[in-house]
């Protein structure tokens, strides 16, 4: 979850300063930073937890249970 959440802040932070150097609207930058942002890292949590399951699928399939990175 730590990892979610610091990739939220980054996100937030990158999707502010691009709205405002694109809008001069601190009002704009903010809206989109905090809208964008958080629709995408709720996106991004689950998308990992696909992946996880994907993973752990494929490491029972295999001879070993390993699974190359």
């Amino acid at each position: 979850m730590a990892k979610t959440i610091t990739f939220a802040i980054l996100h937030m932070t990158v999707a502010f300063s691009v709205a405002y150097l694109l809008s001069g609207s601190l009002l704009v930058g903010g809206a989109i930073a905090l809208v964008e942002p958080a629709i995408n890292t709720v996106v991004y949590f689950f998308h990992e937890k696909v992946w996880d399951h994907i993973r752990q699928h494929r490491a029972q399939a295999r001879p070993g249970g390993l699974l190359p990175a």
